[in-house]
């Protein structure tokens, strides 16, 4: 039986530095120094107890970002379809990444909520100082998102059919993967076994350096993590993935037709 480390403050640092790493490395395509790190979190993993289940979901996540970023290689390498298309098979294959992050949940024997339930419309928002009824938390909600928009209003001419139809497609299909992914699996899962603060922290960094593997300058992609951290805030006050998917969506599509990705 192999001896179990000291389980110390230092240790969750360690593996939550090594999975950012990891996940940056891995987006930059270094796969080498990724399957590095990620035999030394299978290494922390086998002689730690206390920290097991936030182990094996970085170990899961991690192996379906590698099959993820390796199927996209894969797309842009070798199949001869048009930009938009591959665009749309990258953001499917973040399928990996939930499906490896799911059993990871599943090995260590516990399940993911995903915040999967309407919000309760009846239910006033605890803010610092007062409450608000959770619609018009909402609401605000939606006109900082729909600000993404406001570009639109000093461009002139129609949107082609064909944009239209792709950014529905890919902002539907981005932001449903993605809350999913990190505020359904891994925001509920961390909150489970470590607390409120870091599932937020660490949702949000990660869900900013991925972006990288899009292509995505890394400062850029850095402050993709604030948004990381809007949507996190919303899921937590409403306990409900779905206004985070819609608002989502809506900035998805709004940088779409501003030309702001792809």
């Amino acid at each position: 039986m192999p001896k179990t480390l000291p389980e110390n403050d230092a240790l969750l640092p360690a593996a939550i530095g090594l999975f950012f790493t990891a996940i940056l490395l891995l987006s930059c395509r270094l796969y080498l120094y990724g399957a590095g790190i990620l035999v030394l979190l299978i290494l922390l993993y086998t002689f730690s107890r206390r920290h097991r289940p936030v182990l094996s979901l970085f170990i899961g996540f991690l192996t379906g970002t590698a099959l993820y970023q390796a199927s996209s290689d894969f797309l842009f390498a070798f199949w001869d379809v048009t930009k938009e298309w591959k665009v749309i098979g990258n953001r499917s294959f973040l399928l990996f990444i939930l499906a490896g992050s799911l059993l990871a949940i599943r090995f260590s024997g516990q399940k993911a909520s995903f915040f999967a339930k309407a919000p309760d419309w009846r239910k006033r928002i605890v803010m610092p100082n007062h409450t608000v009824p959770l619609p018009l938390f909402l609401t605000f909600g939606l006109i900082g998102s729909v600000s993404i928009f406001l570009p639109l209003l000093f461009t002139d001419g129609a949107y082609p059919r064909s944009l239209l139809l792709y950014g529905l497609v890919f902002s539907l299909l981005n932001a449903s993967l993605e809350e999913f992914l990190w505020r359904g699996v891994l925001l509920d899962y961390l909150q489970k076994n470590l607390s409120t603060v870091h599932a937020v922290i660490i949702t949000s960094i990660g869900f900013g350096l991925l972006h990288v593997s899009i292509g995505i300058p890394l400062v850029f992609s850095l402050l993709f993590s604030f948004g990381g951290l809007f949507y996190a805030w919303v899921v937590l006050k409403t306990d409900s993935i779905y206004p985070a998917v819609f608002f989502h969506f809506l900035i998805n599509m709004g940088m779409v037709l501003n030309g702001w990705i792809f």
